[in-house]
């Protein structure tokens, strides 16, 4: 039976690949390579900020739809920051720890009362999604805002085969992609502190009852979540326009990565990340009428033979 669904997804998934593969890159292989280095880069941007969803979505099972609400708030205070302090360190450094303060007010606030209560937890944080929304709105306007990359990372970089030039800043969000995907699963199943949280997940009474303040042990989770989301919302502030809007796109691209990834797994997101990012470039590249369409066939396929997505657990 294993055989037959390997031979089915082969011919059914695979052949077409290679086909569009040997095609592209007989057509225009520069066009090729670098749509294939623009969809790595944006799967990069999209898996830390669905990092920060596997975290609170994915892994404690609280419904946070306000999450791309978060993107936008850490975008912003990134923004401002480098206006006015020239330094895109502290941008990232403003836009992690403003978010980061907003999803810790949110988890004590609201969370902790609605476990397991997901209905609420949708209703409640689409209502904040859209008062944080129309607030920044109201502050700053709805007038299209982007930052500019750090000097050492302004301009191309040249002489790469294949594609002669290509944006540094944008080479830049792949080993910081890596880096916070390393970290965030050896905190997860490295550390004393990530296994009580799996833990806690799994059964919060036991490890109340062992001694462990669960409830700052959540607390402390969910800020490092909504953290990712406004760490995003910085690095991602110089390539995408941070404008009402980005919010929702951000939000459903997460919750994209997670379906088809699978809840609470990093590795899961990255991989979801990278397959909907490199979808997402290659059907604007090859076939912009229809781009949309391919995003919804894989999610579709996943739903339908991987529900709980590739590297999903059972709940």
């Amino acid at each position: 039976m294993r055989k037959g669904w390997k031979w089915f997804w082969s011919v059914v998934i695979g052949a077409p690949i290679l086909v569009f593969t040997a095609w592209a890159l007989w057509d225009n292989e520069r066009l090729f390579f670098v749509t294939f280095l623009n969809g790595l880069t944006l799967a990069s941007l999209y898996f830390i900020v669905a990092a920060g969803f596997t975290l609170v979505f994915g892994l404690m099972r609280n419904v946070n739809l306000a999450h791309g609400s978060l993107y936008l708030l850490g975008g912003y205070l990134g923004f401002f920051t480098a206006q006015y302090t020239g330094s895109w360190l502290l941008a990232l450094a403003a836009g992690f720890v403003g978010a980061a303060i907003v999803g810790l007010v949110m988890q004590v606030s609201i969370f902790r009362f609605m476990q397991g209560e997901d209905l609420r937890q949708t209703l409640v944080t689409i209502g904040l999604s859209i008062v944080i929304a129309d607030i920044l709105m109201w502050i700053i306007g709805a007038q299209v805002h982007q930052m500019e990359a750090p000097g050492w990372l302004s301009g191309p970089l040249r002489d790469i085969p294949l594609i002669n030039a290509y944006s540094k800043y944008r080479l830049m969000l792949l080993p910081i992609g890596i880096a916070i995907g390393v970290l965030l699963w050896f905190f997860l199943n490295r550390t004393r502190v990530g296994m009580m949280i799996r833990a806690g997940v799994d059964d919060r009474g036991m490890l109340s009852a062992s001694g462990v303040n669960v409830n700052v042990l959540f607390a402390v989770t969910f800020a490092i979540g909504a953290g990712l989301a406004g760490l995003g919302g910085v690095i991602g502030a110089v390539e995408l326009s941070m404008v009402p809007g980005e919010d929702v796109r951000l939000l459903l691209a997460s919750l994209i990565v997670v379906i088809i990834g699978g809840m609470g797994s990093v590795v899961g997101a990255a991989l979801g990340a990278s397959i909907l990012g490199l979808a997402e470039t290659y059907g604007l590249a090859y076939a912009p009428t229809y781009s949309v369409v391919f995003t919804f066939v894989i999610l579709a396929l996943v739903l339908a033979f991987r529900p709980r997505g590739f590297l999903g657990r059972p709940a």
